[in-house]
């Protein structure tokens, strides 16, 4: 489990926040980010999230939000910032994710997302994911460093940042990459089926995810980008053991390819041998173990300077 702290986020995005505004300044075009907010009664949290998006000043976002048709004030909120929306609506529809899909629709970002009416960003997030899409060309999907929010919004931040690789996924290891903040190339959208698979109702993001790998790496950063809000009546608290039941059913009807059976059998020779008594506590073993994983660089932010620089894993 990771450690956590807390505190008010990092300063880790403002550097960042500046050295995009300089790369910008001297001639590198920010790439479009169409990002989605799905919404239903949220009216304690949507305000807080709507202006995390929207005074970033990313000048180039298309932003929806899609209300499910709220009784609580949503729409009046939603309304108020109307003319800094692509498009927006309150009315019924059939949840979150058929929301979210709807949403990617009427965008055409080259970056997309979404974020959920009680989530927020993390100041300079959208610079900070144009930095990288823009700076990292190899780079067709990211996640940034797991962070939380409490109701009062004070926030959490993981004391290390996971890597990700497609067999972390496929031996289950899938929990858990953050929705709110990961961002993709609306060219591995198209190549993985332009869809969200509104079949799941809790894990449809995972089955993305899973489907994403099929065609590229996911590169996890150090940078901040977004913050889960821990709240007692989400979904994924109330519905626990049906969320991880979607999942399990997901990665079992996952195709494996030969490569990807192949690197499933050598990490869990790995593993077994991590088992034994007097091989387990290796620190070769280890290393062994994160080789069979196959994770991709990660991309690191330097805090003094706002740099990015892209790190591959230990030896």
């Amino acid at each position: 489990m990771s450690t956590l702290t807390a505190g008010t986020p990092p300063r880790d995005a403002t550097p960042l926040h500046s050295h995009a505004h300089t790369a910008a300044d001297s001639g590198v075009a920010w790439p479009t980010i169409a990002l989605v907010t799905p919404s239903l009664n949220r009216v304690a949290y949507l305000e807080q999230t709507l202006r995390s998006v929207l005074d970033q000043g990313y000048p180039r976002l298309e932003y929806v939000v899609l209300d499910g048709g709220s009784a609580d004030g949503s729409r009046e909120i939603i309304a108020r910032h109307a003319d800094r929306l692509k498009y927006w609506h309150s009315l019924p529809d059939k949840g979150p994710y058929a929301a979210v899909a709807r949403g990617f629709e009427l965008t055409s970002g080259e970056i997309m997302g979404w974020l959920s009416a009680d989530d927020r960003l993390h100041a300079g997030a959208l610079h900070t994911v144009a930095a990288i899409f823009s700076q990292f060309p190899q780079v067709e999907w990211v996640t940034g460093a797991p962070s939380w929010l409490d109701a009062t919004g004070r926030v959490f931040v993981a004391g290390d940042v996971p890597r990700w690789s497609r067999l972390r996924l496929l031996s289950g290891d899938y929990r858990w990459i953050q929705q709110e903040s990961t961002f993709w190339r609306r060219s591995l959208w198209e190549r993985a089926g332009a869809r969200l698979d509104t079949r799941y109702r809790l894990a449809a993001d995972l089955e993305l995810w899973v489907r994403f790998s099929r065609h590229a790496p996911l590169y996890t950063t150090t940078a901040l980008l977004g913050a889960f809000r821990l709240l007692p009546d989400q979904r994924s608290r109330v519905h626990r053991a049906a969320y991880l039941a979607e999942a399990e059913a997901i990665l079992a009807a996952e195709p494996r390819s030969k490569a990807d059976r192949a690197g499933l059998r050598r990490l869990a020779r790995w593993k077994l041998i991590r088992r034994l008594p007097c091989l387990g506590a290796s620190w070769r073993v280890r290393r062994a173990i994160q080789r069979a994983y196959e994770f991709p660089p990660r991309i690191e932010l330097d805090p003094e300077s706002g740099n990015l620089v892209q790190r591959e894993p230990a030896p």
